[in-house]
């Protein structure tokens, strides 16, 4: 009986010291930043308001307790700026994660297409956001458009080519097999294919969410007029309204963690044991 009360009191004295040691070091890490930042803008090391400038500029204080504030056109809370950029991120990497995947397949399976395409391929890839946004509003003429298009463009490459390498990847065995049983192509993309193939795609998909919202910063950054964290961040420097943005890249930084631990997740339930 004592030994049968012991066992799940470790248990739970383990589970304790697992989350412990998972979320304690970065909690000091991070509070440690914070105040190495206090005490550089404190002191005048560093231009830039500390941290603590979110809570006693009266602007900034607002915007942090009321998220949900609507005045109507540009003028609301950061909960809707930051809403408005997911939408479009969201739709814009949809496309890319169609467009990537399935020509991704298409060109893994053709060593032709492969030669023929890869170099254009890797030299698209190294093109900045920035510099597809006057590519974009000067083919599109129009702010909605030009940024969904900059997150498209901007995922698509890392979920493309690392879903080319995952079907090169294919051991031979798994071949022989296909030619041995003869399997219908339908059997072999669903039973063979897809699932070979699928940490490398989710491996392009976690660093393309990434890429999709730094993209969409920087486009609505230099897009006006449109609702969005990134315009929220180019009006408020052109206003001198620092501590704001200081605000909006908290912002920014949760909401790409966030991101990135949904694909983490998601992958262990498409994907479990890959």
């Amino acid at each position: 009986m004592a030994n049968a009360v012991r066992t799940p009191k470790r248990r739970t004295n383990k589970t304790l010291n697992k989350y412990i040691n998972n979320f304690i070091p970065p909690i000091i890490g991070i509070f440690a930043f914070l105040v190495v930042w206090q005490l550089a803008s404190s002191i005048g090391l560093i231009k830039l308001p500390g941290p603590i400038s979110i809570f006693t500029t009266e602007r900034t204080r607002d915007y942090l307790f009321y998220p949900f504030l609507d005045r109507g056109g540009t003028d609301v809370g950061l909960f809707w700026q930051t809403l408005e950029s997911l939408k479009r991120v969201l739709i814009g990497y949809s496309l890319a994660a169609v467009v990537g995947i399935g020509t991704g397949i298409l060109i893994g399976l053709n060593p032709f297409l492969n030669k023929a395409l890869d170099p254009l391929f890797q030299f698209l890839r190294t093109v900045p956001p920035l510099a597809w946004v006057p590519i974009a509003l000067a083919a599109l003429q129009q702010n909605q458009p030009a940024a969904l298009f900059v997150i498209f463009v901007t995922a698509i490459w890392p979920i493309l080519i690392n879903t080319t390498v995952g079907v090169q990847q294919i051991p031979q065995d798994y071949i022989n097999v296909k030619q041995v049983l003869q399997l219908s192509p339908q059997k072999f993309f669903f039973k063979i294919l897809i699932p070979s193939a699928l940490p490398y795609i989710f491996t392009g998909l976690r660093i393309a969410i990434g890429l999709a919202w730094l993209a969409i910063i920087a486009a609505e950054i230099v897009m006006s007029g449109i609702v969005g964290i990134g315009f929220f961040i180019w009006d408020a420097y052109q206003n001198n309204y620092i501590s704001d943005i200081i605000l909006a890249l908290f912002y920014i930084g949760s909401v790409g963690l966030i991101l990135d631990r949904f694909m983490a997740w998601l992958q262990t339930k498409i994907a479990p044991g890959q």
